[in-house]
């Protein structure tokens, strides 16, 4: 038999157990189930699904680029890597775009 204390240990741990189970996320972006696709579809996707537009570009790498893309109505930005296969990811999205002119 059991010592109490071990017993009602073990009803502790069965009880919170659940709070601890790992949840499915349920992400709220309009691309969200989006992650890479060929670079003609990503740009139409952008272009037509968000109303954004390519604000810039730049060098990752021999076979890489990066893109920033803004719906310029909402200020939301995605920045897209287009890889020399003919894919392109989706690697980071956010809001509130500030563009900031140089000098």
């Amino acid at each position: 038999m059991r010592p109490k204390s071990q017993t009602c240990a073990w009803g502790l741990a069965l009880a919170i157990a659940p709070m601890f189970a790992p949840l499915p996320l349920v992400a709220s972006s309009p691309i969200a189930e989006v992650i890479c696709e060929p670079t003609k579809q990503m740009h139409s996707r952008l272009e037509q699904r968000l109303m954004s537009q390519r604000r810039g570009t730049g060098m990752r790498g021999p076979d890489q680029i990066m893109e920033l893309w803004e719906a310029p109505q909402t200020g939301d930005w995605t920045l897209v890597l287009t890889y020399a296969t003919g894919n392109s990811c989706i690697v980071a999205m956010g809001e509130d775009l500030d563009m900031v002119s140089p000098g």
